[in-house]
């Protein structure tokens, strides 16, 4: 091997680590989001909780078998719950790799695996507690599994693939979509007659496939009962969608590699071999359809499920297409120089350098339950919003039990003061009970209200423009979206008892 590439692969795998650290390593130490916090509930009190029957949906993944063993080896802390998705994820970026080099050119891996960092939501989804990085890494395997059967048609390969796609409902219920990208790519292989797989064989693979989806798919069907209890956006306009498409990646890989051919025209001469017309359909497929199909469902249901999470699983369609776009343009030989370059450009510009350790997210309920803590005495009032969308009445309640799903922050973050539950938005019913609670308020010296922006917001609104609270100072402390705001008496503290601070 000459010298000069053993260097560059050298360099390639440095670039690869410090992403790995900066990218998805450094947020790990930050506090629990919202579904995070769902997460460390599922994993402590198991799904059969009752409060789980407002959302089941919420623990029916395989997935938290991951947090649950990571629990089991190093206790409850956010780098325990999020390492499991950073070494899945790194598995993915190796099944990519490799679907790059069956697909698109044999030395286009590193290439395809930069775009990856490139792209914000794989490095979300590696450093977060949820199932997603597992979703991404068990698509990509099926992908993975697909392609070696069609090419091979070894029984080992096609039982793996039955055996990804088996898991991958069952990781994520709405990831339903992604089969039909099996579909495709295997009847575009078998009508251009570019497999050694028979027609009866890739029937009955797919048949056993399906027989292992049936109980998921009636479960699934239950639970689309529920469906509008759960939506928490507006219907996908145009516009949004293609916003989420994410296709600036594969046009700066176009417009790079073509930069390159410009650049180094002299050695650039020599046959670009282009991919398959099916590795093509299959590279695309598995970007377009889980956006095409969710932004369909949404309007046909009018039940909007168009979110951010619920498409990562295109993601690795996308870097593998931006691979793919740079293929067109770039030579055989500068495969492993363009994945440098990019490399890099991925680890300066999405390495949020403003800050020494950027959080996973800009909800910190870890720093406001602390900042609560420390300004409320122990049992003082602490109005408590629910943050999930399915804290309406009737399921809400001010009795609702604790430890609950609707409060799941309170058990990861607990609180020093007496807890009062308020539903997820504003209603009636929490009118009712927020002007009953007034005489026991006015009664402390100081009060404290904690939740997401919107709600806390909002109750500090109607709680500072309440007549029984005329007088009262209040402050306001910003954690990221979540918001603390602390009521204080004005009369003397010598009227109240020393503890209530």
């Amino acid at each position: 091997m000459k010298a000069a590439p053993s260097r560059l692969s050298r360099v390639l795998w440095l670039l690869l680590a410090v992403c790995i650290a900066r990218l998805w390593v450094v947020p790990i130490w930050s506090s629990f989001w919202v579904d995070e916090m769902a997460t460390a509930f599922v994993v402590r009190y198991g799904a059969a909780h009752p409060s789980f029957a407002v959302a089941p949906q919420v623990p029916e993944s395989i997935y938290y078998w991951l947090p649950r063993l990571s629990q089991w080896l190093c206790g409850l802390s956010e780098p325990a719950y999020r390492v499991p998705s950073i070494l899945v994820m790194c598995a993915a970026l190796w099944f990519i790799a490799k679907l790059a080099e069956r697909l698109i050119h044999p030395d286009a891996a590193w290439f395809a695996v930069f775009a990856a960092f490139g792209l914000r939501g794989i490095d979300y989804h590696a450093a977060d507690a949820r199932p997603y990085a597992l979703g991404i890494c068990i698509g990509v395997a099926a992908l993975y599994a697909l392609v070696r059967w069609l090419d091979d048609a070894g029984w080992v390969s096609a039982a793996a693939f039955v055996l990804a796609g088996a898991l991958l409902w069952r990781v994520q219920l709405i990831y339903w979509p992604f089969y039909l990208v099996f579909a495709v790519y295997a009847a575009a292989r078998l009508l251009r007659r570019e497999t050694p797989v028979p027609l009866l064989h890739a029937a009955l693979v797919f048949a056993a496939l399906g027989v292992t989806l049936v109980p998921v798919a009636v479960n699934a069907l239950a639970l689309f009962r529920q469906a509008k209890a759960h939506v928490m956006v507006a219907q996908p306009t145009l516009r949004s969608a293609e916003h989420l498409l994410r296709w600036n990646l594969v046009l700066i890989c176009a417009v790079a590699a073509w930069l390159i051919s410009r650049i180094r025209r002299s050695a650039a001469s020599g046959e670009r071999p282009r991919p398959a017309a099916t590795a093509t359909v299959l590279i695309f497929s598995a970007w377009l359809v889980q956006p095409v199909s969710l932004f369909a469902f949404s309007h046909l249901t009018g039940d909007s499920v168009f979110l951010n999470r619920y498409l990562s699983i295109m993601l690795p369609g996308i870097a593998l297409a931006a691979t793919w776009s740079a293929a067109r343009l770039l030579s055989p030989a500068f495969w492993e120089p363009a994945a440098a370059i990019l490399g890099i450009g991925v680890f300066l510009v999405m390495g949020q350098w403003t800050m020494l350790r950027p959080p996973h997210e800009i909800s910190n309920w870890r720093g406001a339950s602390r900042a609560v803590n420390a300004a409320i005495a122990e049992g003082r009032p602490v109005i408590c919003p629910s943050p999930f969308i399915e804290a309406r009445p009737p399921e809400w309640r001010p009795d609702y039990p604790l430890p609950g799903f609707l409060y799941a922050h309170l058990s990861v973050y607990p609180l020093h003061g007496r807890e009062l539950l308020f539903p997820y938005e504003s209603s009636p019913e929490a009118v009712a009970y927020a002007t009953s609670l007034l005489p026991m308020l006015t009664g402390s010296p100081r009060f404290a209200i904690y939740g997401g922006a919107g709600n806390a917001r909002f109750w500090r609104n109607w709680f500072a423009t309440a007549p029984a609270l005329a007088g009262w100072s209040n402050t306001l402390q910003k954690f990221g979206d979540v918001y603390v705001a602390i009521f204080q008496n004005p009369r003397p503290a010598s009227r109240f008892s020393a503890a209530g601070r």
